[in-house]
């Protein structure tokens, strides 16, 4: 993208269109940059001196006189590609239950480097006794592909609802280097005190470039009933009575 001869008054806003279309899972990057002088091809009567403002060194053009010519500005552009929205996983457990769930999700397309890919048929995986969030995945050679992902809530109560009963952690990958297809295997659990329905969003994200989302439904059905209470009867319009004991699981 190429602007020229764009004409400013003092104090005018210019608005600069950045379109991204990416065709590959991979990191793109670009450098907007602006160069602006006089119109009449003038300098400004400043001097850059060894006082000056860094930035405004860095900035600024200076002519052989010292003068001001131009000023430029550089602006770093990275790039990542997002999947398509994918299909939501559900994740079903009666409250008051516990459930521990293997979830596999597809990552469509990624883009490794030429020495992060295995030899062809064979599958990386990462070890089960890895407890961090930005697991290595390895292909039995020095080279590494690293994936971070995070379960993020749609809002601070629907967070303060799901966090403590909701666990995630990766335990597996596989990788079909025909198809260009990774596949991570988390172990969910699930451990629901009362009846409900929250959503929530896997993100995923290659350290070689590309974003994918997978939408998380919890949900929680009615859960047991605890005991069925028998009241006999001693009589017509005569009161029955019977005691039974209720204890609270939490303060």
């Amino acid at each position: 993208l190429h602007l020229a001869g764009i004409r400013l008054t003092p104090k005018e806003k210019l608005e600069i269109p950045v379109l991204f279309m990416p065709a590959e899972m991979k990191i793109y990057k670009a450098v907007v940059i602006i160069h602006v002088m006089r119109e009449n091809g003038e300098n400004w009567p400043y001097e850059v001196t060894a006082e000056s403002n860094t930035d405004l060194k860095r900035n600024v053009i200076v002519a052989e006189n010292g003068e001001t010519q131009g000023i430029l500005w550089m602006y770093p552009i990275n790039g990542t590609p997002e999947a398509p929205q994918q299909k939501s996983v559900v994740i079903r457990c009666q409250a008051r239950q516990r459930l521990e769930q293997r979830v596999e999700l597809l990552l469509i397309g990624v883009m490794p480097g030429a020495s992060d890919l295995p030899e062809a048929g064979n599958s990386a995986t990462v070890s089960r006794e890895e407890s961090s969030s930005t697991p290595e995945v390895t292909n039995g050679s020095s080279a590494t592909l690293e994936f971070l992902y995070e379960l993020q809530y749609q809002s601070d109560e629907i967070r303060s609802q799901l966090e403590s009963l909701v666990g995630m952690e990766l335990v597996e990958k596989e990788w079909d280097t025909e198809s260009r297809i990774v596949t991570l295997i988390f172990n969910v659990v699930f451990a629901p005190r009362k009846p409900m329905r929250n959503e929530a969003t896997v993100i995923i994200q290659c350290t070689e470039g590309g974003l994918w989302k997978f939408p998380l439904v919890f949900i929680a059905t009615e859960p047991e009933v605890d005991d069925v209470i028998n009241i006999e009867a001693v009589g017509l319009n005569k009161e029955s009575i019977v005691g039974f004991k209720l204890t609270s699981q939490t303060r």
